[in-house]
C-alpha cells in the first residue's frame, strides 16, 4: 500500500530556499494520462527566463500557483491529478538536505532502496523490486530505470554520481513499461535538469566541513543570440575517507567527484526546438573497503573456521569493533568511475500534438581494485574487473490532446556492449587458508601467484513500441489503458584462464595431479558463449475518478515482464569441471502488479494527504546466487519461483502559513520470497560436506556437520527491504533584517527511520542489519533576492549503522561490513543573481 505526501509551494529554480524538508516536495502521486501536452518530458520552462523567487517556496517542483507540477506522463501536469504512486523531489531541497546522489535521496523517500559496496555493485530498488541484492551482473536488466531528460541510463553506477544543476527528481514507484523508452518492472527516477534559458541566470554554492569536506557548485545560462541559449554547470565534491586503513595508512571511502554538463538550445519559434547537451562525471575516491564485524559459526570442520585459520597464521584483526572504523585490508584499493556522453532532443509542435525524438549515446569506464577476502593477510592480492561500456538509444514519440481523449504512442531502440577484463591472484597466505591442515601440500606455496584472468563481453539489444491514452468518459471518470510489445537479444561472451605462479597455464586436459587438484578448486578455466532472445507484451489499465473538489482516487493493474536475461560472471560446473549450460541463461520475470489510492488536497489549510496499497507478484524472480569459494564463482543468476511485495505508503504534509511546514512519509513493506526451494543457504548452513541420499543435514551452524545442497527459504524476506520506513520533517522561519538585507532565518529538521532487514541473498542469523533512525538539522538566513548561508549538521546524534554486510569467501564465518557515515557538519553558501 501505497500513501504519500506533497505539500504545495511556490520556487522559483533560481530561489533558494530552504526547501523546508520533504513535505514542500516530496509528493506522493498516482499517475493516469490526462492532456497531452509534451512539455519536453519535464521542461515546462524550456527557453524561458527563470520565473522571479517567491516568498514561499518549496523547491523547483512549485510553479507560479505553488502547486507541484510533474512530467511523469511525458508532460507538464500537477502531482494531485497523476494516478500513480510518485515520490517529488525538487533541486533546492535536494541541496538542503544534502540529498546529492541517489545514496542520499533514499533518506527522504521511504520505498527507495540503495546499495553500494562500490559503484559496479549498486542497487537501485523500489518496493524492495528491481535488481538482485549483490554482486552486479551486466547479464540482466535494471528493474528501476534511471532515466535523465529522457535518455535512459542502463548501468547503476550512474546513480553514484553526483546529482549536476538537477531541477526536480520524480519517483515513480511501479510499472513503467508504457510511457517509459526502457521497460521497467519496479519504477522509474525521472530527472530532469535546468534547461537553457533566454535570459541571464546563474547561480553558485559552496560548502564545507569536517572530514575535509569541500563541495563547489555552480551554473550560468542565457542567450547567445535570439534563438540560441546556453548553459554550462559544474560541480565538485571531496571529502575525506570514514574508515582509516592502518595497513595502507590511509582514509578509504572518501569522494573525489566532478561533474560537467553543457547545453545548447535552438529555438526559432514557439513551435520547434533542439537541444543538444553533453557531460562529463568522473570519480577517483580511495574505495571501497570494508571493516571487521563478527564471526558466525558455519559448518566447516571447526579448524577450517576463521578464528582457527587466522590463529595458524598468527594473524587477528586490527580491530573486532566496526565502529572504530578501522581496517586492515592489505591488498590495493582503487574506485576509478567515469562516465558521459551526448544527446539531442527535438521537439516539433504537429497540430494538436507533439513529435519528440531523444539520440543519445553514453559511456561508462570502470577501473576498479578490491580486496576480496576481507583481512589484512594476503589470501587473495589482487581482485579487479574493468568494464567498458558504450549505449546507444533512440526515442520517438508522439503526444495528442483532445477534449475527451488524449493518447502518447512511441518507439525506443536501445543498443549496449559491454567488455570486461578480469584479474584475481591468490598470495602467500592462501594455501594454508584453503587446504586443509591434512593435506600434503599444506606447508608449500602451491597457490601462491595462482592468477584467473577473465575475458567478456555483452551485446544487448532491444527494440520496442509503447503507448498509453486516456478516456475523459466525464468530467469526473477517466479509463487509462496501455501496452506494450518489446524485443530483446543478449549475446555474451564468458572466458577464465587460470595460470599457476610460474605463469604456465593450467588447462582441462584429463591430466591429473595433487597440485592441479588444489588449483583448480580455487580457480577452474571455463568457456561459455549464453545467449538469450524472446518478445513480450505487456500492458496496463487504471481507472480514476474525482469524488469531490480535491480529492482524487484510482486503481490500476498492470503485467509487466523483465526481460530474460545470461550469467555473465560465469555458472556452476559438474563433478568434471564441465560448465552447466543449463544456468547459463534465465528466464524472464512475469509481473502482475495491483494498485489503488487516493489522493487529498485541502487547499484552505495547505495539507495533502495521499495513500495507496500495492501488491506485486513475480513469477520466476531472477536472484542472485552467492557461491561461497573464493574463485569458483562470485555469483550467478538464477530464477526464483516466485516474490511478492506487498504493503502500503502513506504521506501526509502540511503548511498552515508561510512561516512553518511540516510532513511525513510512511510506508510498509512485505517483500517475501513466496516459492524458492533451492536457494542457496546462508552461511551457518553452508561448508560441510554435501548430504547426499537419504544422509540428513546437521544443525545450523554446527562444525564438521554436513550440509544441504540448497534451502527453501520460501516465506522468508527478500534481502535490502525494511517493512518500516519513514521520513519526516519540519520548517520553522521568521522574517528578520540582517547585514541591512531583509530575509529570513530559519531552522528546519529532517529525520528517517527504517527497520531491521537482511543484509544476504538468503537469510542469515548473521547478516540481518539492525534498524536505525537518523536526523539532520539545518539553520540560517536567506533573503529574496536568491542570498543564503546556513548551517548543517547529518547523522547528528552520531548513530552507528551499518549500509550493508558481507559474508566472507570460504565459508569460514567472517562478516564483513559497511559502517554508515558518522556525524559530519558543515556550513554552506549560496548566491543566485
Amino acid at each position: 500500500m501505497n500513501f504519500r505526501v506533497l505539500l504545495l509551494a511556490g520556487a522559483a529554480p533560481f530561489a533558494i530556499v530552504s526547501s523546508s524538508a520533504l513535505a514542500e516536495e516530496t509528493v506522493t502521486a498516482s499517475a493516469a494520462l490526462p492532456e497531452t501536452v509534451d512539455t519536453t518530458a519535464g521542461d515546462p520552462t524550456v527557453g524561458q527566463a527563470a520565473e522571479p523567487p517567491q516568498e514561499s517556496s518549496f523547491g523547483t517542483g512549485a510553479n507560479e500557483s505553488g502547486t507541484i507540477v510533474v512530467t511523469a506522463r511525458r508532460r507538464a501536469e500537477t502531482a494531485q491529478d497523476v494516478p500513480l504512486a510518485i515520490s517529488v523531489v525538487g533541486g533546492d531541497q535536494i541541496d538542503s538536505t544534502g540529498s546529492f546522489n541517489v545514496g542520499r535521496l533514499q533518506q527522504i523517500t521511504p520505498t527507495l532502496q540503495f546499495y553500494s559496496s562500490n559503484p559496479r555493485n549498486t542497487a537501485v530498488n523500489i518496493r524492495g523490486l528491481g535488481v538482485p541484492f549483490g554482486l552486479t551482473n551486466d547479464g540482466i536488466e535494471q528493474g528501476v530505470g534511471i532515466y535523465i531528460d529522457d535518455v535512459y541510463n542502463s548501468r547503476v553506477a550512474s546513480a553514484t554520481f553526483d546529482f549536476l544543476d538537477v531541477k526536480q527528481i520524480e519517483v515513480l514507484r511501479g510499472p513503467q513499461g508504457t510511457l517509459y523508452g526502457k521497460n521497467t518492472t519496479a519504477g522509474a527516477i525521472n530527472i530532469t535538469t535546468n534547461q537553457p534559458t533566454f535570459d541571464f541566470e546563474a547561480r553558485a554554492e559552496a560548502s564545507v566541513g569536517n572530514l575535509n569536506y569541500v563541495q563547489a557548485k555552480a551554473a550560468v545560462s542565457g542567450p547567445i543570440t535570439d534563438t540560441l541559449a546556453a548553459r554550462l554547470a559544474v560541480s565538485s565534491t571531496n571529502r575525506s575517507g570514514t574508515i582509516y586503513n592502518a595497513t595502507s595508512r590511509q582514509w578509504i571511502q572518501s569522494q573525489d567527484n566532478i561533474g560537467l554538463r553543457g547545453q545548447l538550445l535552438f529555438q526559432p519559434n514557439d513551435a520547434f526546438s533542439i537541444t543538444l547537451a553533453g557531460d562529463y562525471s568522473e570519480q577517483d575516491a580511495v574505495c571501497c573497503g570494508s571493516v571487521y564485524v563478527r564471526t558466525g559459526t558455519t559448518q566447516r570442520a571447526l579448524n577450517r573456521q576463521f578464528a582457527a585459520l587466522a590463529a595458524a597464521q598468527g594473524y587477528s584483526p586490527v580491530s573486532t569493533n566496526p565502529f572504530d572504523r578501522v581496517t586492515d585490508l592489505d591488498a590495493a584499493l582503487q574506485a576509478g568511475n567515469k562516465i558521459g556522453g551526448a544527446s539531442i532532443k527535438l521537439k516539433w509542435d504537429v497540430g494538436p500534438g507533439t513529435l519528440t525524438s531523444v539520440t543519445a549515446w553514453r559511456f561508462w569506464d570502470w577501473q576498479p581494485q578490491n580486496d576480496r577476502d576481507f583481512t589484512g593477510l594476503p589470501i587473495v592480492t589482487r581482485s579487479q574487473n574493468p568494464s567498458q561500456q558504450d549505449q546507444y538509444t533512440q526515442e520517438l514519440r508522439y503526444n495528442y490532446s483532445g477534449d475527451t481523449v488524449d493518447f502518447v504512442v512511441g518507439a525506443f531502440g536501445f543498443y549496449q556492449r559491454i567488455d570486461t577484463q578480469g584479474t584475481e591472484s591468490h598470495g602467500s597466505a592462501s594455501t594454508k587458508w584453503n587446504l586443509a591442515p591434512t593435506n600434503a601440500l599444506y606447508n608449500s606455496n602451491v597457490l601462491d601467484g595462482l592468477t584467473a584472468r577473465n575475458t567478456q563481453f555483452l551485446k544487448n539489444t532491444s527494440v520496442a513500441v509503447y503507448g498509453q491514452a486516456s478516456w475523459k468518459v466525464t468530467p469526473e471518470l477517466t479509463l487509462q489503458p496501455g501496452l506494450r510489445v518489446n524485443y530483446d537479444k543478449k549475446d555474451g561472451f564468458y572466458q577464465r584462464r587460470v595460470f599457476n605462479g610460474a605463469g604456465t597455464e593450467i588447462l582441462l586436459d584429463g591430466t591429473t595431479s595433487a597440485t592441479k587438484t588444489a588449483q583448480l578448486a580455487i580457480f577452474t578455466p571455463q568457456e561459455i558463449s549464453p545467449e538469450f532472445s524472446d518478445w513480450n507484451f505487456s500492458y496496463d489499465f487504471t481507472a480514476s475518478y474525482k469524488v469531490a473538489e480535491g480529492v482524487l482516487a484510482y486503481a490500476t493493474y498492470a503485467k509487466s515482464f523483465k526481460s530474460g536475461g545470461i550469467n555473465q560472471n560465469g555458472v556452476p560446473t559438474d563433478a568434471q569441471n564441465n560448465p552447466l549450460l543449463g544456468t547459463a541463461t534465465v528466464k524472464p520475470e512475469s509481473v502482475n502488479h495491483y494498485e489503488v489510492g487516493i489522493k487529498t488536497e485541502f487547499r484552505d489549510i495547505g495539507a495533502i494527504f495521499n495513500l495507496s496499497a500495492f501488491r506485486t507478484d513475480i513469477k520466476d524472480y531472477q536472484a542472485n546466487v552467492n557461491n561461497g569459494q573464493f574463485g569458483v564463482l562470485r555469483g550467478y543468476l538464477a530464477n526464483a519461483s516466485a516474490v511478492r511485495s506487498q504493503g502500503f505508503e502513506a504521506d501526509f504534509s502540511i503548511r498552515p502559513s508561510e512561516r512553518f511546514n511540516a510532513y511525513t512519509n510512511a510506508a510498509y513493506t512485505d517483500a517475501t520470497y513466496r516459492k524458492f526451494t533451492d536457494a542457496p543457504c546462508p552461511p551457518e548452513l553452508s561448508g560441510g560436506t554435501v548430504a547426499t541420499g537419504s544422509q540428513v543435514p546437521g544443525a545450523a551452524g554446527t562444525p564438521g556437520a554436513l550440509s544441504p545442497a540448497n534451502c527453501d527459504i520460501s516465506g522468508q524476506r527478500l534481502p535490502g527491504v525494511s517493512k518500516w520506513s519513514f521520513s519526516f520533517g519540519f520548517e520553522a522561519n521568521a522574517p528578520v533584517s540582517l547585514l541591512a538585507q531583509d530575509g529570513q532565518i530559519y531552522f528546519g529538521y529532517d529525520g528517517s527511520y527504517r527497520s531491521d532487514f537482511s543484509s544476504n541473498p538468503s537469510p542469515s542469523i548473521y547478516t540481518n542489519v539492525d534498524g536505525y533512525s537518523l536526523s539532520n538539522f539545518r539553520a540560517g538566513f536567506r533573503t529574496d533576492d536568491g542570498f543564503d548561508i546556513y548551517g548543517w549538521v547529518r547523522n547528528a546524534f552520531d548513530q552507528n549503522y551499518f549500509e550493508q554486510l558481507f559474508v566472507g569467501p570460504g565459508n569460514t564465518g567472517l562478516i564483513a561490513g559497511l559502517p554508515g557515515d558518522p556525524r559530519t557538519w558543515g556550513f554552506t553558501l549560496r548566491k543566485a543573481f
